[in-house]
């Protein structure tokens, strides 16, 4: 079968794997029906993931048809339609029980999937500890719709959550990228007085003008200055960092008002500082990653309700032996590109 691996700092490649075996009775195996590319997988390939082992097949975002099951396995059977969690997790460990699944203790734990065991850029893939990892579709939602159950819509439910967002704040996000926007739609549940939306590209400052018009909209030069301006409390109540550019960690902070939560979602290329002397009397409370992505059956429900929808996200479709092109056009955002979907 085709499978796009990791094969070295800078480099992937489209290549023939043999089909995956169950190995573990918890085990299931997974035919892809349809994955997408994740920011995550740009961060792998340019070596900013250190766990990452080359040889590895990429890709943690996609669902699929459940093919085998291993002896242990019991909340699903071959022919469900599943969407594959971003982690894997055992549910019975410390961090597990108390809903920190992103540091289970399993050697198979957390993001394991296309990161440190083979992922999901491919037509099968052997998804470990699977009564945890895999969620069945609801027969009214069609795949483009569970498509980012697993990773980045996950990321964004969890972002609000631990952001502890009440119906007074103002909250702003940084970043209109994929996590950006799923961040924003899961904010949007919470119904916060005003969401403020900080994004640096027009075409995506668009996009989010014309699907979600109800949101302040600014750019990170004006930020500050906008921020002060719509707010109540001197600076944002919650801020959601999802950008991870070089200066949205430092933005996001200073536009926070004092005693507020900084949520820190983004993934970065190079080490941040804190610059406690300069952030001295703010009292700010900061919360980071990775996701604790254990909310995907109640995601699904949301979605068959229709109080979230993601579709819009997916501008581009590509077969997986034009992967490569897909990897082009998002890597470099081109041609208007949010999400892509790999078939």
């Amino acid at each position: 079968m085709l499978a796009y691996t990791y094969i070295e700092k800078g480099k992937f490649a489209l290549v023939e794997k043999p089909k995956p075996v169950l190995i573990e009775p918890t085990d299931a195996i997974v035919r892809v029906t349809m994955g997408s590319i994740c920011s995550s997988d740009l961060h792998i390939k340019h070596g900013s993931v250190p766990r990452a082992v080359p040889g590895i097949t990429v890709g943690h975002e996609m669902v699929g048809v459940v093919e085998e099951i291993g002896s242990g396995v019991t909340n699903v059977k071959p022919g469900d339609r599943v969407t594959v969690n971003v982690e894997t997790f055992c549910g019975e460990c410390f961090f597990c029980k108390n809903g920190y699944v992103n540091n289970c203790t399993n050697p198979n734990g957390g993001w394991a999937l296309g990161c440190r065991i083979d992922g999901g850029q491919t037509e099968y893939v052997r998804v470990p500890l699977a009564n945890q990892g895999l969620n069945r579709i609801p027969d009214s939602v069609s795949d483009e719709q569970a498509l980012l159950v697993g990773d980045v819509l996950a990321t964004g439910f969890w972002a609000a959550r631990i952001s502890e967002i009440a119906e007074n704040d103002t909250v702003l996000i940084i970043g209109a990228g994929p996590t950006g926007i799923c961040t924003l739609l899961c904010v949007m549940l919470r119904h916060p007085k005003r969401i403020i939306v900080c994004e640096k590209s027009e075409e995506r400052r668009r996009f989010v003008q014309e699907h979600y018009p109800e949101v302040f909209l600014t750019t990170p030069e004006e930020c500050k200055e906008f921020v002060l301006k719509h707010s109540d409390h001197s600076g944002a109540d919650r801020v959601l960092e999802v950008a991870g550019a070089e200066d949205t960690f430092r933005l996001a902070w200073e536009c926070a008002r004092p005693n507020a939560i900084v949520a820190v979602v983004a993934l970065y290329d190079q080490a941040q500082i804190l610059p406690l002397p300069q952030m001295y009397g703010k009292n700010l409370c900061f919360k980071t990653g990775g996701v604790d992505g254990c909310d995907c059956e109640e995601i699904l429900n949301l979605i068959k309700a229709g109080k979230i929808d993601t579709t819009p996200l997916i501008t581009h479709r590509f077969p997986l032996c034009e992967i490569e092109e897909a990897y082009r056009i998002f890597g470099n955002k081109l041609d208007g590109v949010i999400k892509v979907a790999i078939f």
